[in-house]
């Protein structure tokens, strides 16, 4: 009697291997930063609040940039607003949406956790490699734009 054959090969299935190595990374990443009090998710909000405060986004534009549902992004601000290091405002020219803002003691925690990601970012790299890490970056942020992605599996889902 012959076993059926498995329906993916193993290693073969390119989300298992990417959420894989997100988590991998995340949790590389929460260890280095630990100290600070920040998670990696969160560092990245305020990095992102921080690259754009002379024009704070919506909650939005924060979750497009950051390629996460308004929901989850929601989710990932209450802590950090609770903790003072966001500011959520009403937007002057439309009431009905909120800007998101980083606080001054946002950016003083930004900034103590700056040295801790760069530690991080420095320790990857070298056991990596400095190319390695760049081509993979480049290819991440490919995958992360492709908007054919952003509605690849509805459209794949309709045909099954």
């Amino acid at each position: 009697m012959s076993e059926a054959p498995l329906p993916i090969e193993l290693n073969r299935c390119n989300c298992v291997a990417l959420r894989k190595a997100s988590r991998r990374i995340s949790q590389f990443y929460d260890s280095a930063l630990a100290s600070s009090g920040l998670r990696s998710t969160q560092f990245a909000v305020l990095v992102e609040l921080d690259r754009r405060a002379d024009a704070p986004p919506t909650i939005r534009e924060l979750s497009e940039v950051l390629v996460m549902d308004q929901s989850t992004i929601g989710q990932n601000l209450r802590p950090l607003e609770r903790e003072g290091l966001i500011a959520l405002v009403q937007d002057e020219t439309d009431r009905r949406s909120r800007r998101v803002k980083l606080t001054r003691t946002g950016r003083s925690r930004l900034a103590a956790a700056q040295p801790l990601w760069s530690a991080a970012q420095q320790s990857f790299e070298n056991g990596f490699g400095k190319r390695a890490a760049a081509e993979l970056r480049s290819v991440l942020v490919k995958i992360a734009r492709d908007p054919s992605l952003a509605i690849a599996g509805d459209a794949i889902a309709e045909k099954a």
